[in-house]
């Protein structure tokens, strides 16, 4: 892979100057910051990005594509020279799209936007027609129960995305997730919901959906927002709504799969540690960029920067790209059964999944006293005015740590628009842009720098 060596950049081995006890955690930051942002790493985040997302494309949990990633990472980390670079293996499922489509056969005939939802079944060879029933919320379901008997339940849910996205998102998601066993416990015999998107140009979202095991499986899949409201004003009218659905989606046997691993050691307390992390797969549209390849990358940055200035915290910075997030955290719930006798001297968890747009500060998640150190640490990021630290900080991959009472951190960035390609089509390298990204990994490398050299552990 000759083309690795064009992401990385060429540091003057000269012009290093080892540090390691007897430094300013503010003189640190300020090279990190320069160096990502105007010397030799300006772009290089981006450029990474871009090589996986283009030349790899979309890593779905089990797929050969994610393999092929964490590989392709793997060895650029290794000849950049990174410390304990390695793979942790861990028990992954392997779900399989197939072929799928819909169509609208009645009132007219038209294709509808659709995408399979993970973990789903499949229709069977003939697919399925059948009429339609739309609603609203579980409660409407539940009173209407009778009439879903031998149709496919549309949920459409409505909710006030430019209000409260992550309320909204949360909340559509409910239906994505239990819609099929909750329309097969009324007797329907295929689900389809409003994609969990904040605004839409006939896109589809898709996800992951779990089964209620005391109901039969159903196939699920996801509609555009446009198709969910078309289909709803049909039944506003009172006219006949007939569709087909094909899908030849599975679930196969697990796979062996892997989560990344690299550190810069720490200099005089290796063995306390704050650990950065991203997840590396992805649903297998788009490129997987935005969700969450950027998260994946800055994280990777983050070392990169401390190795190029040589620099070393007094604790061990530790990257970790995660497996199978998509699919509920299984990678990093697998990681943190191998390591949860590090909880004690685990000073900070981080994880960046809502984007690399551009950085306003920290979510923190954690008690007062710690949080009062971040802001302390905040004010070394004043130059790129990112300097914000709000309450928050969770995450799929590191809530088993802070579920423990470890801190924990998430990038503070302007995702505003983040559900609007999410899980969708639209997650490619033309969402994000370089300086941001680069802004991203600076805010990102401060903290995990300055957090690890402290004196102490953050309290918690």
């Amino acid at each position: 892979m000759l083309w690795l060596f064009l992401i990385l950049p060429v540091i003057s081995v000269t012009s290093r100057t080892i540090i390691t006890d007897n430094h300013s955690s503010n003189a640190i930051s300020d090279r990190i910051i320069e160096l990502v942002t105007q010397g030799a790493f300006r772009g290089v985040t981006y450029n990474r990005l871009a090589a996986l997302a283009d030349t790899i494309g979309p890593r779905l949990c089990g797929n050969e594509s994610l393999s092929k990633a964490i590989d392709w990472v793997q060895s650029a980390m290794i000849k950049e020279g990174l410390d304990n670079v390695h793979v942790e293996e861990v028990k992954i499922p392997h779900w399989v799209r197939g072929e799928e489509r819909a169509h609208l056969l009645q009132p007219r005939f038209t294709k509808l936007s659709m995408l399979g939802l993970g973990n789903s079944i499949g229709t069977g060879p003939t697919g399925i027609r059948a009429p339609v029933l739309v609603v609203r919320s579980f409660d409407e379901l539940n009173l209407r129960c009778a009439e879903a008997r031998n149709k496919i339940v549309v949920f459409n849910p409505q909710c006030d995305w430019k209000a409260q996205p992550l309320a909204c998102y949360g909340t559509v998601v409910g239906y994505r997730v239990g819609g099929a066993s909750s329309a097969a416990k009324c007797g329907a015999v295929a689900s389809l919901s409003r994609s969990a998107a904040s605004r839409s140009i006939d896109s589809p979202h898709t996800g992951v959906m779990s089964y209620d095991l005391t109901y039969p499986k159903i196939p699920a899949g996801s509609l555009s927002v446009e198709h969910a409201d078309m289909l709803d004003r049909f039944q506003q009218r009172n006219q006949s709504i007939e569709i087909y659905l094909y899908m030849e989606a599975q679930t196969l046997p697990d796979v062996v799969g892997y989560n990344l691993v690299a550190e810069v050691r720490g200099a005089s307390l290796p063995n306390e540690t704050v650990l950065v992390s991203g997840h590396l797969d992805s649903w297998d549209v788009g490129q997987g960029a935005m969700d969450d390849g950027g998260g994946a990358m800055i994280s990777w940055t983050v070392l990169s920067l401390l190795h190029s200035l040589n620099v070393r915290a007094k604790r061990t910075v530790r990257c970790v790209l995660w497996s199978c997030e998509e699919f509920g955290g299984i990678g990093a719930e697998q990681y943190f059964t191998a390591h949860q006798s590090e909880v004690p001297k685990m000073s900070l968890v981080m994880e960046s999944d809502l984007g690399v747009f551009h950085p306003q500060g920290l979510q923190f998640l954690g008690r007062p006293q710690a949080q009062q150190i971040v802001e302390s640490i905040s004010k070394q990021l004043s130059s790129i005015n990112a300097t914000q630290v709000v309450s928050g900080g969770g995450g799929e991959d590191i809530s088993p740590w802070t579920q423990r009472g470890v801190p924990g951190a998430s990038l503070l960035n302007d995702n505003w628009d983040y559900f609007a390609y999410h899980h969708s089509n639209g997650d490619t390298m033309n969402v994000l842009n370089s300086t941001d990204v680069d802004l991203a990994a600076a805010v990102w490398a401060v903290y995990a720098f300055s957090i690890a050299d402290l004196d102490n552990l953050l309290p918690r």
